[in-house]
């Protein structure tokens, strides 16, 4: 098989189902960004996470792969991909998993600025991602309410996530104070 099939040459692509659409098309913008943050997952998992954060971030990353095919599927047809679409149980181990990391690390009192070691660094890079694929999906009316719970809670556990990886390599967080960066452990 090859990889190129030159069907869209002409600016438009295909949806699951067969509808083609142009690639500017909101659906076809919030498929795109969901892959960025797939992808950006992928640069978190390459340049090393810990032991923990590994196996969460491995099944984040097929997670965000069911969801691009549901969001990736004509309006409708969703229920006809043959795989077990987000639901609640997703969105409550997600909050699950955020409230054992959260609890492990010390508190916030300010806001902290992305960044730390490189897994925590990509970690913020994946989560602001996660930000934007939220706003590429509230444009689609056909939305089910889970998805936006989901990727809403997504970004909450790569934030955490980012700060564990800080604490458990022993990388002082930047806190903001508005008036210049200072350092917290």
């Amino acid at each position: 098989m090859k990889i190129y099939t030159k069907t869209g040459d002409d600016g438009l692509t295909g949806l699951f189902g067969g509808h083609r659409v142009p690639k500017h098309d909101p659906r076809v913008e919030a498929t795109g960004t969901l892959d960025e943050l797939n992808a950006a997952l992928g640069v978190a998992r390459s340049v090393g996470l810990s032991s923990n954060a590994e196996p969460i971030v491995a099944r984040l990353q097929s997670e965000l792969f069911t969801l691009g095919a549901e969001i990736g599927a004509a309006p409708g047809l969703a229920h006809k991909l043959r795989v077990q679409l987000i639901d609640e149980t997703h969105v409550a181990r997600l909050e699950q998993e955020i409230d054992a990391i959260d609890e492990r690390l010390p508190p916030l009192k300010a806001f902290i600025l992305p960044g730390g070691c490189l897994s925590a660094a990509e970690l913020h890079r994946a989560r602001t991602l996660s930000r934007r694929a939220e706003r590429r999906l509230l444009v689609l009316s056909d939305l089910r309410p889970v998805v936006v719970q989901y990727i809403n809670r997504l970004s909450d556990h790569l934030f955490v996530l980012a700060r564990s990886e800080n604490f458990q390599t022993e990388t002082s967080e930047t806190q903001w104070s508005g008036t210049g960066p200072s350092k917290v452990s």
